[in-house]
This record gives C-alpha cells, sequence and structure tokens, in this order.
C-alpha cells in the first residue's frame, strides 16, 4: 500500500505484518492508524457528535477517577504488543503503567464511541483484541441510539455487564463506580 502526504510517499512494507515502528511512519492527516495483529485499520476524522460523547464521558470518569487512575482521550496509543497499537475513543489507566509517550499496558478500561465507519471493528475486531490483550472492563457508546453496551472480564472472557439506552442508568462499578446516561452524553 502507498500514500501520498504533502508530497511526500509513504511505502508500506508488503508480505510481513506490520509493526509499532510502520505505525510510526504513517502521515498526519486526519486519519486514526491502528494495528491490530500487524493490520492496519484506518478511521476518518470523527464528527463533531462523536466527539461531544467523548468529551462528555471523558469528563465523567476523570472526575470519577480515584487516586492513581486517570482517564484520557485519543490519540493515546496503547501498545498491547509490538504488532497491536490501538487509540481507543477513552480510557482509563494506572498512572504508574504509563510510559513517556504512551500506555505500555492494556488500560483498566477502554471505551469506543460507535460510528458506522467504526461499528463492525469495534464490536468484534477490538472486542476480542481488548479481551485477549486482559483489559479489564470495555463499553461501546452508540451515540445514534444512544446506548451503552459493558463488558467486564471474568475468568479471561468478557461477560456482558451493562446495556443501557436513552435515560437509562449504567451503574459501573468496574474499574471505578461511575454512573453513565447514555442520552445525557448526546443532548444538546
Amino acid at each position: 500500500m502507498t500514500r501520498w502526504h504533502h508530497g511526500r510517499v509513504t511505502t508500506l512494507p508488503r508480505g510481513r505484518p506490520l509493526s509499532r515502528r510502520d505505525l510510526e511512519t504513517m502521515p498526519e492527516d486526519g486519519h486514526r492508524y491502528e494495528l491490530i495483529d500487524g493490520s492496519l485499520v484506518v478511521s476518518p476524522a470523527p464528527t463533531w457528535r462523536h466527539q461531544r460523547v467523548v468529551g462528555r464521558l471523558w469528563r465523567l470518569l476523570d472526575d470519577a477517577c480515584p487516586e492513581g487512575f486517570e482517564a484520557f482521550v485519543a490519540p493515546l496509543d496503547v501498545v498491547l504488543a509490538d504488532d497491536t497499537v490501538v487509540l481507543p475513543d477513552v480510557l482509563v489507566a494506572r498512572r504508574s503503567d504509563l510510559g513517556d509517550r504512551d500506555l505500555p499496558a492494556p488500560p483498566l478500561l477502554a471505551v469506543e464511541v460507535r460510528s458506522p465507519s467504526t461499528a463492525r471493528v469495534d464490536r468484534w475486531l477490538k472486542w476480542s483484541t481488548y479481551e485477549a490483550a486482559g483489559v479489564s472492563s470495555y463499553w461501546i457508546v452508540d451515540p445514534d441510539e444512544p446506548s451503552l453496551t459493558a463488558w467486564d472480564l471474568v475468568h479471561g472472557r468478557y461477560v456482558q455487564t451493562g446495556l443501557v439506552r436513552g435515560a437509562e442508568e449504567f451503574a459501573a462499578q468496574r474499574p471505578l463506580p461511575v454512573r453513565v446516561i447514555p442520552s445525557h452524553l448526546v443532548a444538546d
């Protein structure tokens, strides 16, 4: 695959899985570049509605973080392996797990805000990647419905622990106690 960027050509290697080093050569063009098991996943820049949900959810999580935890929004590289670097929309991590530039460990919570271009990746590919990497909690927020679906890792497998829609309240306990109402994340 060859990509043009401001007169420069970025060529991806053929015949081998990509690595974190390859990901570092991607252009800064507004797209989100992630690696999952050596395969490149490219997503367009998010919409303002998507970003509204991300911001409001970050605020809730950041306010609820106990000492030693911190909430972040994308882009922040989460390095799960040399061939797997993801950018959850929102995440919660232990401060002690942070590296100089990234999070070189599974976050305590990864949240993806669903959009038409990422729905299948979020529900299937990232779900299984986060489960295998040991991410203790994973949420998908759908701003169109609005809804929140939550899974927690139990004995190495994700178990659904919440599904709320509209004005229903999700009272999370893991990885931190917080209450989320999906319709409040999207309201004008």
